[in-house]
């Protein structure tokens, strides 16, 4: 069995120009840093700053999220070089297949489901919290029983993926318009913060910036870094060591930009515009996640911080309830993008694995009116909907991030390998100092991936078997390369 056997880049770019399989060029470098800015200004900046600074980090949750902004970065550029050498849908699955081979593509491909689905849902149920605390406080309470802390089912978060399903399908284009007005919307409200929260700001919250470290049950048992347990260093919270393992959790803020990279087939000008929209979105919210923190813990005392909506609550209390309503209606607008962007991502990773026969083909069959995959949106936006509806996920959310850290180790190491293999290739952007930058990006990932929970490690491990059971199953026999009318990969 040769389950290593690459598929050349050049027969990937063919792949592109079937009609049946063709996606249609519509996307501009404004488009994708749009649909960039969309993903990443989300959870991250309404939710995560609270829970972050109050639990583990203190002030210094600004040092967290400049280290998560860091990492990201080393794999932004590497991320950036693939894409415009392969401007193909499918992102790390692309990559992958043409450095390291069909079974470390299919696992990728199947770790990008977990990054990309579940976050999709995870969010969608932040969004739903969101609304139904705005309708409440206009006098609309939602019944405990679609909405709120434990619903039977989650009807918000069931519509509002519903609703984007239905815009992906009607075409790349108006996504995109649809994306840009929400964003604007969005960062409108950011930057309200930002500039109305400098007036309220207290010198003396800053003190200590680094809390001392502290013991805690937060982190103890499964629920402990894996560095710490591999180390023996006893569990805790704060310190230099809380501020690397909030690094660990607030990437999930940084998640996204990557998605951008899933867009280069839709791309007029790929090989010009994808590394501008990955590198741009990404500098523009690694600023604005900076800023966030510092005045949010800035007028509100880390210790009393909310957890579930630390933004307008830090507004509340300082006297200025009505900036807390505006707020949440940027944090609507803001995760409805990031939602309708995962969505996407998923939709094209799955795209290109349907394309190459390790799911079934037929979900790749592009909408003659819409050109765009509408049988597999289709799908996805039903299993994100159950997802929504009905599962309860707490610190599940945290596997979106382990997902994601090994796919940018992945990348990293493939873009190191391809220059290896195919020095001869046209590469319109070049990340710089290879191999040093990619092997400092797979250290740092790593790094972070140790920071995460025990528990996160086990549930990762149990997926990705699940995924190699299915490849064998199923992906192998199907595969393109051993159907005797297609002798088409390397």
């Amino acid at each position: 069995m040769d389950i290593f056997r690459t598929k050349s880049v050049e027969q990937s770019i063919r792949d592109t120009e079937a009609p049946e399989h063709q996606l249609r060029k519509r996307l501009t470098a404004t488009d994708l840093t749009v649909f960039g800015i969309g993903v990443i200004v989300g959870t991250g900046i309404f939710v995560l700053t609270g829970q972050v600074a109050k639990e583990v980090a203190g002030p210094a949750v600004a040092i967290s999220f400049i280290i998560a902004g860091i990492v990201c970065g080393l794999a932004a550029l590497c991320y950036a070089e693939f894409a415009s050498t392969i401007p193909v849908a499918g992102s790390a699955y692309t990559f992958s297949f043409a450095t390291l081979g069909e079974f470390p593509a299919w696992v990728i491909g199947w770790d990008l489901i977990l990054e990309l689905a579940l976050a999709a849902a995870v969010v969608s149920v932040g969004w739903s919290g969101y609304f139904a605390s705005m309708l409440a406080s206009i006098g609309i309470p939602l019944p405990s029983a679609i909405a709120g802390e434990d619903p039977v089912v989650n009807v918000p978060a069931v519509l509002i993926v519903a609703i984007l399903t239905a815009i992906l399908i009607a075409g790349i284009k108006l996504s995109s318009r649809v994306n840009l007005i929400l964003v604007i919307t969005k960062i409108a409200v950011v930057l309200l913060v930002i500039i109305a929260g400098l007036f309220f700001i207290k010198a003396a919250n800053y003190t200590p910036f680094i809390p001392e470290a502290v013991a805690t049950p937060r982190v103890e048992g499964l629920r402990a870094p894996l560095f710490q347990v591999l180390f023996g260093i006893a569990p805790v919270a704060f310190g230099v060591i809380g501020i690397v393992s909030a690094a660990a959790i607030v990437f999930f803020a940084f998640i996204g930009f990557d998605i951008v990279a899933t867009a280069a087939e839709e791309t007029i000008r790929p090989q010009r515009d994808v590394p501008r929209g990955i590198l741009g979105s990404l500098a523009i919210c690694t600023l604005l996640y900076v800023a966030v923190s510092i005045v949010v813990v800035g007028m509100q005392r880390y210790s009393e911080l909310s957890t579930a909506a630390p933004l307008s609550e830090a507004f509340t209390s300082v006297g200025h309830p009505w900036l807390a309503t505006i707020i949440s209606v940027g944090a609507i607008a803001g995760l409805t993008t990031v939602v309708l962007v995962l969505l996407l991502g998923q939709t094209r990773v799955l795209f290109a694995m349907c394309r190459d026969g390790l799911l079934p083909r037929p979900l790749a069959k592009v909408h003659p009116r819409f050109g765009t995959p509408a049988r597999l949106t289709l799908v996805i936006g039903v299993v994100t909907m159950a997802l929504a509806g009905f599962v309860s996920f707490g610190e599940l959310a945290e596997l979106v991030n382990i997902g994601t850290l090994f796919a940018f180790v992945v990348v990293s190491i493939g873009v190191i390998i391809l220059r290896r293999t195919r020095p001869d290739l046209p590469r319109a952007f070049r990340a710089p100092l290879v191999p040093v930058l990619p092997i400092l990006s797979v250290l740092a990932c790593l790094y972070l991936m140790l920071n995460l929970p025990v528990q996160t490690w086990v549930r990762f491990l149990i997926w990705m078997l699940i995924g190699i059971v299915l490849y064998f199953v199923y992906g192998y026999r199907h595969s393109r390369k051993v159907m005797p009318e297609s002798k088409t990969y390397s």
